[in-house]
């Protein structure tokens, strides 16, 4: 499946203050699906640790980074990979998803 930009956008845009859920193909084959947000309430604040602070890397449009809400630590997954329609969820009150 191949995701639109304006879909991509709109997803970016509301990760900060939505949960995700995404299905997505792994590098290796396997299928994953995946609850994930950019929202301060559920990220870690950022490190303080000198040594995490100066790797800087360049920004991949092509990937995503986010939040895994389940595993708890940053993934990332490939737009190329997404096999559905992302799909969105409120924070913290339980509606029912929104496309």
């Amino acid at each position: 499946m191949i995701i639109e930009e304006t879909t991509k956008q709109w997803v970016k845009d509301r990760l900060v203050d939505s949960e995700f859920l995404v299905e997505f193909t792994k590098k290796d084959g396997t299928k994953r699906k995946m609850r994930c947000t950019l929202s301060e309430g559920y990220v870690p604040p950022p490190s303080k640790d000198p040594l995490t602070q100066k790797k800087v890397r360049a920004v991949n449009e092509e990937v995503q980074v986010v939040w895994d809400m389940d595993k708890e630590a940053w993934r990332s997954f490939r737009w190329d990979s997404v096999t559905g329609e992302p799909l969105r969820y409120p924070l913290g009150n339980g509606e029912d998803a929104q496309v």
